[in-house]
């Protein structure tokens, strides 16, 4: 069983992938194998599961940003709803403004006030255009009127680095959390509707006044023509892996929670989510370029 994650290996979503894919082995006790297809945004990965042939041994984990966000920036080479079946939303994510540690900004007011007697030269890095990450920084500088600057990567690892490496101010991403505990870098606000419970002190936006929060979560999904029956095996065995307690707790480890939606539920999920997305795209003017 091939579980293709459309971002390279080292960010979150890989890391919930190889902790699904076990806990998926061990459970059905068929093996389950993490497959990393990185590039234009998660455009690749998810091109090769929609190409596959929908016989069950090809699965896609990918985050919101696959199947929401990125068609309505960009064309990709696949239909995200014609070409896919939902088979289970997995988790939700407890989103993290992380900064360089040298920043000179306390928490996310006081970086926005940085980045205004900037003269337009903040940062902020994401795992790829069109993703997440990606929009999270556009919906910030257009809710604020400063303009920053956007550094797309191939990945969260990649901007992770760059971010401990100080070459950008700040990322949308909770890949951060570990960085952010061992002190290499700093927090400025979660972006989750609650504090991040490994971040207690760190306020979120909404208490910030600053209410710019997007919905992130990440999905499990089979090629068209997947039979049914092996949809809702699937399923089944997603929400008994996600129900036990010790995988919860290593979930929180790279800010996601369990948030389990079978077949239908998610489906009518993806719709919402994806009228959400196309709406704030157009309303902001938010491109590529």
């Amino acid at each position: 069983m091939r579980v293709v994650v459309p971002y390279p290996a080292g960010g979150n979503a890989d890391n919930l992938a190889r902790l699904f894919a076990e806990r998926m082995t061990r459970d059905t006790g068929i093996p389950f194998v993490v497959e990393n297809r990185g590039g234009a945004g998660g455009s690749i990965g998810a091109q090769a599961v929609a190409t596959a042939a929908g016989d069950g041994t090809t699965l896609l984990l990918a985050p919101t940003g696959v199947h929401v966000i990125t068609p309505h920036l960009r064309q990709v080479p696949y239909d995200p709803f014609k070409d896919f079946v939902p088979i289970a939303k997995l988790t939700s994510t407890i989103g993290i403004v992380a900064a360089r540690r040298d920043l000179p900004a306390r928490d996310m007011r006081e970086f926005i006030a940085y980045a205004k007697g900037s003269n337009n030269k903040s940062s902020y890095g994401s795992a790829g255009l069109g993703t997440l990450t990606h929009l999270q920084g556009e919906v910030v500088s257009i809710k604020t009127g400063v303009k920053m600057l956007h550094v797309p990567y191939k990945g969260s690892a990649e901007a992770l680095n760059d971010l401990l490496a100080g070459r950008i101010d700040v990322l949308y991403d909770p890949v951060a959390l570990q960085q952010i505990k061992t002190g290499k870098l700093k927090a400025l606000a979660s972006t989750g509707a609650e504090r991040h419970p490994d971040l207690p002190d760190v306020p979120t936006l909404r208490e910030l006044k600053l209410d710019y929060s997007l919905p992130s979560w990440y999905g499990l999904y089979a090629p068209k023509g997947t039979a049914p029956a092996l949809v809702s095996q699937y399923a089944a065995a997603a929400e008994r892996v996600l129900k036990a307690p010790d995988v919860k707790a290593q979930l929180m480890k790279f800010s996601q929670y369990p948030t389990f939606a079978g077949p239908a539920e998610f489906s009518r999920q993806l719709a919402a989510d994806d009228a959400f997305y196309r709406q704030l795209i157009k309303d902001g003017n938010i491109r590529l370029e």
